[in-house]
Formats: C-alpha cells, sequence, structure tokens
C-alpha cells in the first residue's frame, strides 16, 4: 500500500504517478557497505519509499566517519553499520523492510545473497569486492549501479543494464591487491560521498520506473574542485570502443602493459611518450626517471596538445585505474587507443621490479 501522503511530491511528477511509486514500494535493492556512498544510498531509497532493502557491511561505526557517513551519530559509534542504517531507516519510515548481513561480500555469499534483488548499489571503496559484484551480478541477470569517490573526484556508472556493458568491461583486470587507497588513506572531501551517492539513487529510481536515460555504456566523472562533469562512453567486451559522434569513426580500446613487459620492451629499444597522470604533490614525492610529462589524470586534456599522436603513449598512476580514465578521456580527443599503453600496477609495480628508475622527491 503506497503511503501517497508520504510521497505526494512523487506522486505528484507525471513521470511516476501512483503507479510508479507503488512501483517503487515494490522495489527490492541490496546495498553493498553502509559507510561514505551507501548512508546517503540508503537515505535516500529510504525516503524514496523503496519497501525491501537489504544492507551488507561488515564494519563498525567509528568517529572518523561521521564527517561523511550522515545516517549514523555519535551515540553508534562501536556498533555494526548495518544494524545503525537499520535504525536510521526505520526511524525515518517503519514500513520499509530492512534486511542487514554483518559480513564482507565474497565469491562464496554473494550470489545467495544478491539473488531476487531488482538493483545491487555498490557503496563500497573495496576494488576486489567491485569485481565479485560485477561477476555475480552478471551471472544473475541483476543490473548494479557502481560509484567510487577519490579525494575531490567521484564516479558513477550502471553496469549490466539489460545485458548491457559490465565493470570489467571499463576495467578488465584489477590492480594489485591494496595498490589503490582507500578513503581512510587518501582522504576525501566530506561532501563528495552525498553527491555520489544521490547520482547512484537517481539511477535506481530511473531503472525502476523505466524513465530517463541511464549511465549504461556510461561512465559520469565529477570533479568537485573544478566543478566539472564528464562523460566516457563504453561498450561490453565483444564491441569494446570508445563512442564518438555519428560522424566520427569510433576507436579501438586502448592497450593494457603490466610492469615487467614494459621494461622489457624499453631495454629492447622501445620508445614510448611516458604521461604521470598523478597529482603534483604524488609526482613530487616520487616518480619514474624516463617520464616526459606529468598532469593529473582528471585535467589530462588540458596537456593534449603536447602529447605526440604519432608514437606510442605509456599512461601511468600509481595503481593503474586513474591512468585508465586517462586513456579513455585522451581518445575522446581523438587519439588512437592502439597508440596509448595503460600500465597496468602503475608505478608501484615499476618501483617493485626495478627501483632504480625512481627518483625520491
Amino acid at each position: 500500500m503506497v503511503d501517497l501522503e508520504r510521497h505526494s511530491r512523487h506522486v505528484l511528477l507525471p513521470q511516476v504517478g501512483a503507479a510508479g511509486q507503488a512501483k517503487i514500494s515494490q522495489a527490492k535493492i541490496a546495498c553493498i557497505g553502509a559507510g561514505g556512498l551507501g548512508a546517503p544510498v540508503l537515505q535516500y531509497l529510504a525516503a524514496a519509499g523503496v519497501g525491501h532493502l537489504t544492507i551488507i557491511d561488515d564494519d563498525v561505526v567509528e568517529i572518523s566517519n561521521l564527517q561523511r557517513q550522515v545516517i549514523h551519530r555519535s551515540q553508534d559509534v562501536g556498533i555494526p553499520k548495518a544494524e545503525s542504517a537499520k535504525r536510521f531507516i526505520s526511524d525515518l519510515d517503519s514500513s520499509i523492510r530492512v534486511v542487514t548481513h554483518v559480513l564482507r561480500l565474497n565469491e562464496s555469499n554473494a550470489a545467495e545473497i544478491l539473488k531476487d534483488h531488482d538493483i545491487v548499489i555498490d557503496g563500497t571503496d573495496n576494488i576486489p569486492t567491485r569485481y565479485c559484484i560485477d561477476d555475480t551480478c552478471k551471472n544473475l541477470g541483476i543490473p548494479w549501479i557502481y560509484g567510487s569517490v577519490y579525494r575531490f573526484e567521484g564516479q558513477v556508472s550502471t553496469f549490466n543494464l539489460a545485458n548491457g556493458p559490465c565493470y570489467r568491461d571499463l576495467f578488465p583486470e584489477p590492480p594489485p591487491e591494496g595498490s589503490v587507497p582507500s578513503c581512510s588513506e587518501a582522504g576525501v572531501l566530506g561532501v563528495l560521498p552525498g553527491l555520489i551517492g544521490c547520482y547512484q539513487v537517481n539511477e535506481a529510481i530511473k531503472i525502476i520506473l523505466g524513465i530517463g536515460e541511464s549511465l549504461s555504456g556510461r561512465l559520469l566523472v565529477i570533479d568537485t574542485l573544478g566543478t566539472s562533469q564528464r562523460q566516457l562512453k563504453f561498450k561490453s567486451e565483444n564491441k569494446r570502443s570508445i563512442h564518438q559522434p555519428d560522424s566520427e569513426p569510433e576507436e579501438s580500446m586502448f592497450n593494457h602493459i603490466d610492469a615487467e613487459n614494459t621494461l622489457a620492451r624499453l631495454k629492447e629499444g622501445w620508445k614510448p611518450f611516458v604521461l604521470d597522470v598523478r597529482s603534483n604533490m604524488e609526482y613530487e614525492q616520487a616518480h619514474i626517471s624516463w617520464c616526459d610529462l606529468q598532469h593529473p589524470h582528471e585535467q589530462v586534456i588540458e596537456v593534449a596538445q603536447q602529447i605526440p599522436k604519432d608514437s606510442d603513449v605509456l599512461i601511468h598512476c600509481r595503481s593503474g585505474m586513474r591512468s585508465q580514465i586517462a586513456a579513455l578521456l585522451l581518445m575522446q580527443e581523438g587519439f588512437d587507443g592502439q597508440q596509448l599503453y595503460n600500465l597496468d600496477g602503475g608505478i608501484q609495480a615499476i618501483q617493485a621490479l626495478d627501483p632504480g628508475c625512481i627518483v625520491q622527491g
């Protein structure tokens, strides 16, 4: 039964109405994580009237969480985040059914926990878990909504919607475990998870109602320092390419190369243009001695004219994730994907094999 008074502002929308709000109330959504992203996701899913919410989180509330995880309170410190989130939802709307799993999602339990859900939302900062979500949702035929935050930048996309592109189509291989810093290691602007979480809930509501245009096949990148947004388009693995305007040909995806093969090819005479897309501070602390140009990945378009289009370009960051975004941005600026090489494992992998080529700040 739809609470028409509670959800009257939704019902007034022609694209929603009473029938649409009924669909929302019947939806079953799993949110993996009740932290930085999970907090605003659960807050707005509950406020929207989603009738069944499953929360998966193995962590407990800490005082440092309260800077951005807005559903938790000071008195919740020390209790499981999943239970704190359930308390918030029940206080907001007691008609919502909430199921909690105080555990970490992994390959052994993911299928059993996520089955029968309409949508899965990623609220983690754990890359191996994202690959587990992607593989499980693909097998179960469930769309999932990705969110990621890093310092001042966030990303959002929808995967596996109607057999559309998956996470592995965008990021084929995970970086080495532990190589990508979490929020606790790198820091994050407190408001950023709220912004990204709201985008994730917006995607979920559009999917439930069958309205608007989803982010399937598109990665939304939001830079809060520059107050800018950019969309990068990609296809599934069988048609892996970057979309270009109809008047332009499509470019093939960029190459991947690991540190071992990079060093071997360099010894054989390979001379790529080496682009470091880490932050200025990271570069000053340590960089590869044979780097040709450094510029932060989210602003790489600013230096596109300094990058040659008639030679190979080796792009690297700390672990190999940000450099993939930089490669996508360059491809949308007209670079041939076959000349771009993403250094999987980043500077960390190079340093592990050949520490002598690293210049310390």
